[in-house]
């Protein structure tokens, strides 16, 4: 997995899970995360690729 498909799938899997209302299981959203930061993204990444995403 790249970088950037690493960070789209962990922006969706936090967008999933729904922050405070946790419609997802936490270890989903974070086990995303842990495997963009491994591709190498930082949390900026994921936050600005959140970001694209609600817009979209």
């Amino acid at each position: 997995m790249d970088k950037d498909q690493a960070v789209r799938e962990a922006a969706e899997a936090v967008l999933a899970h729904g922050g405070p209302e946790c419609r997802t299981d936490p270890h989903e959203p974070l086990d995303a995360m842990g495997r963009a930061y491994d591709a190498g993204a930082t949390s900026d990444d994921i936050r600005a690729e959140m970001a694209r995403q609600r817009t979209t």
